[in-house]
């Protein structure tokens, strides 16, 4: 199962949306001026979304062992 975290506390939301540009899924949405996780088991882990985030407020884990 994949755990997606987002640090809402240095997360810029709308203002940024950088994470919501690039996830291939549409995993991370805006609603109103917040990234919200809709779908979460559609996720790749392809960990773009951390990748691009300037405030480095995402983490993506892939609990599958």
């Amino acid at each position: 199962m994949v755990k997606i975290d987002i640090d809402y506390n240095e997360c810029d939301g709308s203002e940024c949306g950088e994470c919501v540009d690039v996830c291939p899924m549409e995993i991370l949405v805006l609603d109103g001026d917040k990234v919200v996780i809709k779908n979460l088991e559609e996720c790749s882990v392809c960990e773009v979304c951390m990748d691009v985030c300037p405030n480095e407020c995402i983490e993506v884990e892939d609990d599958e062992d």
